[in-house]
This record gives structure tokens, C-alpha cells and sequence, in this order.
């Protein structure tokens, strides 16, 4: 029985990555003997770990009604029920896509971007349509910010590619002189490639005193290590210098030892295996860490291991003092360190929380700040930019739509509105 389209219904940590990010916009919804099929032997609910939840609460089936009946009596017989680890979600995303006949459209699965491959992207189209939008009587802005806020950043690529082969133009430079403004630099933050992006960002953070510790840390801290590779690579092409003499040259004390660490991206990975010794040494180390040169420290500690290792960290540094680790943050170190530092805190504990507060500040201001409105909205459409909606809503009661529609003015608010996608009600 077919439903009807519905929107991201969001994250389902019981059901594995494919269930849980069900973009309901597709032609069918599964059967339960579909879902029986693909649940032997991968499927959290057959899957050897324990689990005290019960079918009729389980996500799965209330997305999918006509399951919930036949799910409680499979539960009855089977008894206990199970959660898979994360490693696990996105080989069953793969499997369940084998099985419902969409494994060439898995752009609509698994994702918590807004930004989507567009499954019926015609690059010549594209090519012709933005063409008429800036050749045309008046320059058509809706029809370019509805092509390059509806395509995936490779899809964009090629549009310019091929832009430049049909016309022997370079598709940036005209839409820049048929542009200004905001909205002109969302178009180039859009046409860019991420790599060039970050590290334009980084090198003006840089360069501009007081927005090192900001920016700084959210590139160096929240890329992923090959995103890091390929910023501080654009770097030194673009501006024909090392990204770390740059912060050597700009920076100093323990600011520098921070993003200099991060730079390196010597984070340690995830490993599934709980180290409960080396989270007790981490804890008497910093609680140890407050005289005089005892700053590297705490770099050391929270530029190299790895986020779930740090967050168990920060709960027990919190049951041993009674304060949060952010409290003797703030006791310890002053000025640009202790702001650096709080935002790395922030980004280990929850990524998402720590984007949204940035997009609500930049909202906050006089002024909205454009640029880093652009920024967090361009550089996280394809990541995690329904997470950080959803956490967005939840601190501050209303959502980034509305809060970017009373906010923002001018041409680039079509744009911005369109990265975001959605209302959350």
C-alpha cells in the first residue's frame, strides 16, 4: 500500500542509519515481508545485543503502520530485541536498498544534509537554464539560486564545467558580474570546492584578529581528517604558503598550540573498544593540569583523542570535581586560549548543538553575520545540517527558518532559506 510523501521524520539511533534517515519522498513503502527479508541476520531487531525497547515503540513501525501488528507478535515469539553498533548501519542501508530496488538512488537514504544529489539532474538543462538567467532581460535570481541550492556540490561542479565548455565562459566570473551583494557571495561559496572554501575561510580567519579561535577551530576541529587534508592542501595552492606557518606567524601561546594540533589532524580514531584506564589518567591529568606550563596538557588531551573517548572523559571529570570540565575551562585560561578551548569542548560534546549556537549568535547580532551564515549553511547542507535544525529548535524554542526569514533581508535570504529546506514544527 503506497503512503504519502512525507518529510524527514529524523534520526532513528534503534533502527540503524537506513531506517532512520527514510527520506519518505520515494515511490514505495517497504513490506513487512521486505522488511523480514532484510532484517536476517543484520537488522537491529535480530542482531545479537540486548534491547529493552518493544516493537510498538520502535520507529519502524510507526512510520510504517501496517507493520506495528504483525511486529509486536514477531517480538512475542522472538522475545529480547537488539540495537547494531554505528559501524553496522551503513551496510544495512546498503542492504536494505538492494532489496527495495533503489540502490542507484541512495542520495535519499542515510543522510542528514539538506542538500541532496538530484536524481534527475540533466547538466545541460542546467546549463541552459542559468544561461537564460543571466542573459536575459533583468537577471533572473530565483532561477539561479533554484539550480545551485538544488544540486550537489560535484553536481555543481560540472554545471560549471560544462558551462565552460558550451560558452567558453567561466560561469563564476558571470555570475559574479551579474550578481552583488550577499547573494553574490553565496553564489561563489556554492560554485567553489569545499577544499577552496574552508581555506579561504580559514586563511580570513587568520588574517583577521580576534576570529583565529573562532573560525580556526571550527575548520580545523570539525572537518573530517581527508576534508582536512584537502583545505590545508587548497591552502598553500591558493595562497602559496603552509597553513601552519600562517597560524605560527598569526598566533601564539597556547591559541597557536591549539590549531597548530588540530592542523596536524593527529586525532585518534574510533576504535569500539572502551578504554576506562587511559579515561581515568585523562581525568587525574587535567585535574592535576592547573599550575604554570601545564597548558600542553590539555591540548594534547582534547586534540588527540577521539570524541567518544573524550566525552566519557568529560563525565567522569565531572564526578570527580562536581563542576563541568568547561567551568575550570573558564578558571584556567583567559582571552582567545579559554574562547578556543570552550568551542572544542563544545565541539566534542555534541557537533551539532555547537553549530546551532553559532547560527544563532550570527542571527543575534545588529547585523546578521552573513558570513557565517554562509558558511555553516554551505559547508554542513550535505552533512549534518538536519541535526543541527533539530538541536537549533530544541535550545532556543524556534526554529532556524523562522529564525533566518525575521532575520535576514536583501536577495541572499531566498538562498539561505533554500539551504535550510524546512520549517520544524
Amino acid at each position: 500500500m503506497r503512503q504519502q510523501p512525507r518529510e524527514f521524520l529524523g534520526w532513528d539511533p534503534l533502527c540503524g542509519e537506513g531506517w532512520g534517515a527514510l527520506l519518505a519522498t520515494q515511490e514505495l513503502v517497504p513490506t513487512w515481508a521486505q522488511h523480514q527479508a532484510v532484517t536476517t541476520p543484520a537488522h537491529p531487531h535480530t542482531s545479537g545485543h540486548s534491547c529493552t525497547h518493544q516493537f510498538r515503540k520502535c520507529t519502524c513501525w510507526s512510520r510504517y503502520p501496517s507493520w506495528g501488528l504483525q511486529g509486536e507478535r514477531q517480538a512475542a515469539a522472538s522475545g529480547a530485541m537488539s540495537v547494531t553498533s554505528e559501524k553496522m548501519g551503513l551496510s544495512l542501508t546498503q542492504e536494505i536498498l538492494s532489496y527495495l530496488g533503489l540502490a542507484n538512488k541512495t542520495a535519499a537514504w542515510g543522510t542528514l544534509g539538506t542538500l541532496r544529489t538530484f536524481l534527475s539532474f540533466s547538466v545541460d538543462k542546467d546549463v541552459q537554464r542559468l544561461l537564460r538567467a543571466i542573459t536575459g532581460q533583468g537577471v533572473d535570481r530565483t532561477a539561479i539560486v533554484d539550480v545551485l541550492t538544488n544540486r550537489s556540490r560535484e553536481q555543481r561542479q560540472l554545471i560549471a564545467q560544462a558551462f565552460r565548455e558550451r560558452t567558453q565562459q567561466d560561469l563564476l566570473k558571470s555570475l559574479q558580474a551579474a550578481l552583488s551583494g550577499h547573494l553574490e557571495g553565496i553564489v561563489v561559496a556554492l560554485l567553489q570546492p569545499a577544499a577552496r572554501l574552508d581555506a579561504r575561510e580559514l586563511r580570513t580567519a587568520l588574517k583577521d584578529s580576534g576570529a583565529a579561535e573562532d573560525v580556526g577551530v571550527e575548520i580545523l576541529a570539525t572537518r573530517t581528517p581527508p576534508q582536512l587534508q584537502e583545505c590545508l592542501a587548497a591552502y598553500k595552492h591558493d595562497f602559496q604558503v603552509e597553513a601552519e606557518e600562517d597560524i605560527k606567524s598569526e598566533t601564539s601561546g597556547t591559541l597557536q598550540d591549539l590549531l597548530l594540533a588540530l592542523a596536524k589532524g593527529g586525532r585518534e580514531s574510533y576504535s569500539e573498544i572502551i578504554d576506562y584506564n587511559l579515561a581515568e589518567q585523562d581525568v587525574q591529568a587535567l585535574k592535576q593540569a592547573e599550575g604554570p606550563s601545564t597548558e600542553g596538557i590539555w591540548v594534547l588531551i582534547l586534540t588527540q583523542r577521539n570524541p567518544e573517548h573524550l566525552v566519557r572523559v568529560f563525565d567522569q571529570y565531572q564526578r570527580r570535581t562536581g563542576h563541568e570540565l568547561e567551568h575550570t575551562v573558564r578558571n584556567r585560561f583567559h582571552g582567545d586560549a579559554q574562547r578556543a578551548l570552550l568551542s572544542l569542548a563544545s565541539v566534542i560534546r555534541n557537533t551539532a548543538l555547537y553549530f546551532a549556537h553559532k547560527l544563532h549568535q550570527a542571527l543575534q547580532e545588529t547585523e546578521p553575520n552573513y558570513q557565517a551564515l554562509m558558511r555553516i549553511l554551505i559547508s554542513r547542507s550535505e552533512t549534518d545540517l538536519l541535526s543541527i535544525r533539530a538541536e537549533f529548535r530544541r535550545k532556543f524554542g524556534k526554529s532556524l527558518y523562522s529564525s533566518l526569514q525575521d532575520a535576514v533581508k536583501g536577495d541572499c535570504r531566498l538562498a539561505l532559506l533554500a539551504l535550510c529546506r524546512a520549517e520544524d514544527l
